[in-house]
């Protein structure tokens, strides 16, 4: 009998893994273009819906929430339309300019003008669309920019609401972005110093963190909405889960790939190939729909020009409860000052009688049970969350922490706080969708002056 060569040996042993590597590649090609080619049901929905109109003034209420602006250089006759989760609905601008849509449903609403009612020597500054979120109880400015008026001078304006078009400003505005700023700091920084935590204990950027996000208000949604508990129980449930799921992450890959003393940059890949799993997971259970978490409307409460639901309000005052508690955590207690030894030098807290790995696993748990807390306050706050939610907040979070100081809790905090205010100020100069790109040109701006951020440390190589 012949005997097979080394070589031949070697070359089946390689084809094996390299064929199983392919079907995998294969199979998530497949998974993706399905994803992305498949048009969601709602959208074929929203394309199909009948346009109602609207004539009366749009009021604020529990089940309600309104779209309006001023077209003051265009006047009366301006066919305004707006299309979101709520369906599709138009209006007719008063001879002031103004007008009013209402919806029952919250979320991103797009908004777009007939450029056929526009009168002679007016025109559009863009054609695309703005795209501004609606909550149900408030009041929602429409910044539409417009060249000429309706006179025939040449001049260029940009009317919003009132005070804008009048070339005032509108400190109610600013008192409400500014509160909404703080709310939307307050539910990121939760996940932020988390994910500055397990970047300070084991320099890994953990590109899979958004998904913890999303997994708590998924979850949230599945215990509340679809089991029906109480959303206090379903929210010490879902952390629960959270905080086992980061446990056993650690336990079933990260402690064994740190043995295996894999590079940084692999650990950081690995993360994204576990976001992307956990994305399609999601869709592939929940839907690409987005899902309510509670389905009451939210109740507003007005204090003085600033009106927030009593959802956001328990959520904000959860998030500082939570926040000081570890930052206590942190300060005051031996194990919280055994995971700052660790984030400073992980062989010299070894070398002192620390178990590093073990203080890597209590971070890697609570840093996901926090992500899940975010997770659920921000789905009742924006009163839905989906399968990409967790990603579209990703960048946010590691703005927040690169603003901060990479690996610094409180750093990550702060930098969440005004990450959250910059996104949502912006909004009274621009359209939405700068909101976010502002708040990446501050943190450029800021790393270019301080590259360690706020309370980072200067670090020497070489």
């Amino acid at each position: 009998m012949g005997h097979s060569s080394p070589t031949a040996i070697r070359s089946r042993t390689l084809s094996r893994p390299l064929l199983a590597w392919a079907l995998l590649i294969a199979v998530i090609t497949v998974m993706l273009g399905s994803a992305l080619f498949a048009s969601p049901p709602a959208a074929r929905a929203a394309t199909t819906a009948p346009v109602t109109t609207q004539n009366e003034p749009c009021t604020p209420g529990p089940e309600i929430g309104c779209l309006n602006g001023t077209l003051a250089a265009a006047g009366g006759g301006v066919t305004v339309t707006a299309t979101g989760p709520g369906g599709t609905a138009s209006a007719t601008t008063g001879d002031d300019g103004k007008w009013s849509i209402g919806f029952s449903q919250p979320g991103d609403y797009s908004v777009s003008i007939d450029p056929e009612t526009l009168p002679d020597g007016v025109t559009l500054k863009s054609e695309d669309p703005s795209v501004r979120p609606l909550a149900l109880g408030s009041q929602t400015a429409v910044l539409i920019g417009l060249n000429g008026s309706a006179d025939g001078s040449s001049s260029s304006t940009t009317p919003g609401d009132e005070a804008a078009s009048a070339g005032g400003f509108d400190w109610d505005r600013l008192a409400q972005q500014a509160a909404s700023g703080l709310r939307l700091g307050l539910l990121l920084a939760l996940a932020a110093v988390g994910l500055s935590l397990i970047y300070g204990t084991t320099g890994i950027s953990n590109f899979a963190h958004g998904e913890m996000v999303t997994l708590g208000g998924l979850l949230a949604y599945l215990f509340a909405n679809v089991l029906g508990l109480n959303i206090f129980v379903a929210g010490i449930i879902v952390v629960g889960l959270c905080a086992a799921f980061g446990y056993f992450q650690d336990v079933g890959i990260w402690k064994p790939l740190r043995k295996r003393r894999l590079t940084l940059t692999q650990l950081m890949i690995v993360t994204i190939g576990m976001s992307l799993a956990l994305q399609y997971a999601f869709q592939f259970f929940i839907g690409a729909s987005t899902v309510r978490i509670v389905t009451a409307n939210p109740v507003p409460v007005r204090m003085g020009p600033v009106s927030l639901s009593v959802d956001s309000l328990v959520s904000m005052g959860i998030a500082v409860v939570v926040l000081i508690g570890v930052g206590l955590f942190l300060l005051k207690t031996r194990v919280g000052r055994a995971t700052r030894a660790v984030s400073d030098n992980p062989a010299l807290a070894a070398a002192s009688g620390i178990n590093v790995d073990g203080v890597v696993r209590l971070i890697w748990t609570t840093a996901s049970a926090l992500a899940g807390l975010s997770g659920i306050l921000l789905g009742l706050v924006l009163n839905g969350v989906n399968w990409m939610t967790g990603m579209q907040l990703l960048l946010l979070l590691f703005s927040a922490v690169t603003l901060g100081g990479l690996g610094t809790a409180f750093g990550a905090l702060f930098g969440a706080l005004i990450i959250g205010m910059t996104v949502e100020l912006t909004n009274i100069w621009l359209p939405g969708d700068f909101k976010y790109a502002t708040a990446l040109v501050l943190l450029i701006l800021l790393l270019l002056v301080r590259p360690q951020g706020l309370f980072g440390r200067k670090e020497r190589v070489g």
